[in-house]
């Protein structure tokens, strides 16, 4: 997959617990679990906005872009 969520990370570093956040950012624990595993197609910028007030951090660091070398499709660069 080369979108990588790295929000397990973000969480650590700044000590807050899944549960607490989903409370903050009015999602469930269940989506935000989905989230954190990036097994979502998608999240809405006003969630993304809220994780990152909350994590006062970028959306850099949650989401991450690696190239998939192993998948044609996603591995052509753009000219």
């Amino acid at each position: 997959m080369p979108i990588i969520v790295n929000l397990d990370v973000m969480l650590a570093k700044r000590k807050i617990r899944g549960k607490e956040l989903a409370a903050k950012v009015g999602i469930t624990e269940q989506n935000l679990s989905l989230l954190r595993t990036g097994k979502v197609k998608g999240v809405r910028f006003s969630t993304l906005e809220k994780i990152c007030q909350i994590l006062e951090c970028q959306p850099g660091d949650i989401l991450e872009f690696v190239l998939d070398e192993l998948n044609p499709e996603t591995s052509q660069k753009i000219q």
